[in-house]
This record gives C-alpha cells, structure tokens and sequence, in this order.
C-alpha cells in the first residue's frame, strides 16, 4: 500500500507539473532585483514586470534584494524553485563582473541560469570634475602621466564593474590614479560632483543632465558606438583606448526551469521587442535597445565574465570574502 501510494503522489506531482507548465503563468511571479528600489536597475525592471504581466496576464511583483554588490538578490535566484515564479532582473554587475573578482561566491555563472533575454544596454560616460580644466581625454592622460598617483576616481565599491572598468581604461592609457570605493555609483556622482574625486562614470543620461548644468565634463563612452544622448562625446576607441564596458540588462530564472515556460517567457521579451511604445519608453530614459535572447544573451554574458576576469587578474582586484 505504501509503494502504490508514493507512486500515485509521484504521478500526481507530474501531472500538475506539466498543467503548471502549460498554463505558466497561472498565479503571480516574483521579479528579483538585486539593487535598492529608485536605481537604475529598478526602473528599467519595473517597466518590464508591468510589461510582461499585461502580455502573459498575471502580475509580475517587483522584489528588491539588494545587497554585496548584487550577490544576495541573484544568489536568491539561483537557489529559488526552478519554476518560473521566481526570476532575476539584473545588469552585468552580479553575472559577469562579481564572478570575476570575487574568490567564491555560493552560484556559478553561467550555470546555474537560465538565460530569457537582455533587451536593454547602455555605456558608462567617463567624466571628470569640473574643477579640473581638461577637456579632453588627452588632457587627462597626459596630467596623470605627469603626476602619477596624484588622481583619484571613484566607484561604486571595490570590485565594482565602474571599478574594473576605470582600472582597464587606466591601464591601457598607461597612467596610474588612486582608487576610492563608495557604498553604490549615486554616492559616486555627487563626490564628483561635489570635485572630491577627480575621475568617475555616470550613465549617460545622467551625465548629461550634469554635463548640461557645468557640474562635470564628459570625457569619453565606453560602449562600441557613440550615444544618442550625448552624440559629441568619443567613444574609448576614439580615443586610442582598447576596451569597452556595456551594462546589459536582462532577465533570468533558475536553472532546470522548464523549456516551456523559459520559451514563453523568450517569446514575450521578444514581442515586446516589436512593441514602439515600450521601446520609446525605454529610449526616453537613455537605454539603447539591443535585445539578445537565450543563447545569444548567456554567449554575451560568458564573454563579458572572461573579459572582466583577465582585466582583474591583471590588476590583481579581487574581494576574498
């Protein structure tokens, strides 16, 4: 009687895996993001979550789980039911930059993922205080070759994917400056801001409204092509600099979540795609729609983390706890 009845709640359990599957998704799900409500990061996944709730017909709740530089938001995930009602929101930071300078960390990238889609990416605006005159990247090389280790920039913490990415734009200048970790890229802003710090990234959208005031002056973009936001600012390659830094914003779910839901969830980041209201939204707050789906995004992510872990090894940054 005992072995008919564990087969018989066997049977049961997958016979209502395959109606959850099908009918995926049949209660709401829960949208991780690892950052603090008001970032970038939420804004953009709030979009998204009200997005795909009207294209799939459940609401898609916004869970913020901030924390070690995006670590406990995607840990949560990759630990969660692989069911499809648990799922990741999250730029680069967390997948491909944490892997890469952090000793251990308790999820494994790509693996323990699976990869819905990226559809949104934007560069990182290389800028300086204004209470330095420089107005070109030149002008900065050349006074830090002059005055090794006299500048400063800041980041968003140590290990920080604005971390690595003024560490890799240092060294290929060939030009030393000090590194001065803050709790987040806001905190980051306003020292620069402020011209407490010399050197720093911004979001180009940001920038702009700061470039526009006189608060900072923009240097350089660290994506493959010029921005819409800020058009006249070069690119680093523009600039004689070999590298780029891109954060790509996607979305996630556990590994072993079933094909069927992760292609539905594939289709509907697609759709929205095609969407010129959605896309327009996205737009207006600076992002540049480039969407990569499945394979496409995880290919993306590998390379990045394999680009972030020499760029570390080289400079020795790593966080060991």
């Amino acid at each position: 009687m005992r072995t008919w009845a564990i087969a018989l709640l066997a049977l049961i359990g997958l016979a209502a895996h395959g109606v959850r599957a099908e009918d995926y998704p049949a209660r709401p799900v829960k949208l991780i993001i690892p950052f603090a409500a008001g970032a970038g990061t939420d804004q953009s996944g709030r979009i998204v979550a009200d997005e795909l709730g009207r294209r799939l017909g459940q609401q898609f709740i916004v869970e913020n789980k901030p924390g070690a530089a995006a670590q406990l938001g995607t840990d949560f995930v990759a630990k969660a039911e692989p069911d499809g009602y648990t799922l990741l929101w999250t730029v680069s930071d967390g997948l491909s930059v944490l892997p890469a300078v952090k000793l251990s960390l308790p999820y494994k990238v790509p693996d323990d993922f699976a990869f819905i889609g990226s559809i949104a990416q934007q560069p990182y605006m290389l800028a300086v205080s204004a209470r330095w005159d420089f107005k070109t990247f030149s002008d900065l090389v050349a006074h830090a070759k002059a005055n090794p280790g006299r500048l400063n920039y800041g980041s968003a913490g140590p290990g920080s994917a604005p971390h690595l990415t003024i560490a890799m734009i240092a060294a290929e200048a060939g030009i030393q400056m000090i590194h001065v970790p803050f709790a987040g890229l806001g905190p980051a802003t306003n020292a620069l801001v402020a011209g407490t710090i010399d050197v720093g990234l911004v979001t180009p959208v940001q920038g702009k409204q700061l470039v526009d005031t006189g608060s900072i002056r923009a240097l350089a973009l660290t994506g493959e092509t010029r921005s819409r936001i800020m058009p006249t600012v070069p690119t680093l390659k523009e600039v004689g600099v070999n590298g780029t830094a891109i954060i790509s914003y996607g979305l996630l779910a556990p590994a072993k979540t079933e094909a069927q839901i992760v292609a539905r969830l594939r289709r509907a980041l697609s759709d929205m795609m095609s969407d010129e209201v959605f896309t327009g939204r996205l737009f207006s707050m600076g992002y540049e729609v480039r969407p990569l789906i499945g394979d496409d995004y995880r290919d993306f992510i590998v390379r990045d983390l394999g680009k972030w872990r020499a760029i570390a090894k080289a400079g020795n940054i790593k966080i060991e706890n």
